[in-house]
């Protein structure tokens, strides 16, 4: 049997909205994320190996991602990789998906699902930090989820950020850069999204208002964070597993480090805040600002994977 390829287009199909239902159904369906296998990390000449397992009744799947942080200054992408899915019941291979192109769907998904549950439908200002694939992939993936007014993108190289800032001119949506640090921008934010390989905080998380959301997204080591203790102390706090957050999210786990955040402090996982088992969103809900911190989960892959290849059946 020839085993189906699906590629950046096949996965691109499926849509934004579409991707976030499938992650949305799998937790309403019962999928528990604190039970979900952990990620596997090895050490590889060229950067970080990352194996993802995750199974459900009727799907098994593998995501094998290379982290490779010298790519981009060859003009390659920083994320490469593949996943098998496959018939979980009789283990034979259903399709092989382009890994990059299935992470760049499934983060800013993930990331959407959050901001669906923590957020109104209308963001009178988004401060985007990163100008990368997922910077991309996370402005597609909230302008398919809320109504936004305008955008500040802000990066490190001015001509990426500017690019980014004419994509979102060119959707429709006011757009301008801003400086770096976000000083005079986070404060008047009530959506952070937070994509970038930065290992040190990207602005001063006490100019972040009570009832914006952060998102953070960039890091999965214990050493690297993208916002500062200020914030997560101060933050309702929200993740996709407590176990996956404790072992992996250096923005959380550096503040723990200095006794000002503790693991009983995060208010919900995703699943809980997607079944109403934990209070999040409007119109009641958590006090202060909302931090929603992704590190990458194998169940994620394995759901947006098997809703592409349904996608994809004849």
């Amino acid at each position: 049997m020839k085993l189906p390829l699906l590629g950046a287009d096949d996965i691109a199909a499926l849509g934004e909205t579409e991707a976030v239902d499938a992650l949305e159904a799998a937790l309403s369906g019962g999928l528990d994320p604190e039970t979900a296998p952990a990620r596997h990390h090895v050490d590889v000449p060229g950067g970080e190996l990352l194996i993802m397992p995750a199974s459900t009744g009727q799907v098994t799947g593998v995501k094998i991602a290379g982290v490779a942080p010298a790519n981009p200054a060859r003009g390659l992408p920083r994320i490469t990789g593949s996943y098998l899915l496959l018939d979980a019941p009789t283990l034979v291979p259903l399709a092989l998906l382009d890994g990059a192109a299935l992470t760049t769907l499934r983060t800013p998904a993930v990331s959407a699902l959050a901001i669906r549950h923590l957020t109104g439908p209308v963001v009178r200002h988004l401060v985007l930090f990163g100008t990368g694939p997922q910077a991309y992939g996370h402005l597609a993936a909230v302008l398919a989820e809320r109504h936004v007014e305008r955008v500040t993108v802000i990066g490190r190289n001015q001509d990426r950020a500017e690019a980014l800032a004419e994509h979102v001119r060119r959707l429709g949506v006011e757009a301008r850069t801003g400086r770096a640090g976000g000083a005079g921008e986070v404060d008047t934010a009530d959506l952070v999204l937070c994509c970038t390989t930065s290992a040190t905080p990207l602005f001063d998380g006490a100019l972040v208002p009570d009832g914006a959301t952060v998102v953070a997204v960039g890091s999965h080591t214990r050493d690297a964070r993208e916002v500062d203790t200020a914030l997560v102390a101060r933050s309702a706090v929200v993740v996709e597993s407590r176990a996956a957050a404790l072992s992996e999210a250096g923005d959380l786990l550096i503040p723990m480090a200095e006794g000002a955040f503790g693991a009983e402090d995060i208010d919900a996982n995703l699943a809980e805040l997607v079944t109403g088992r934990r209070p999040g969103g409007e119109p009641a809900g958590f006090v202060g600002p909302r931090f929603f911190k992704s590190v990458g989960m194998g169940w994620e892959d394995l759901a947006v994977a098997a809703a592409v290849y349904r996608n994809t059946a004849p």
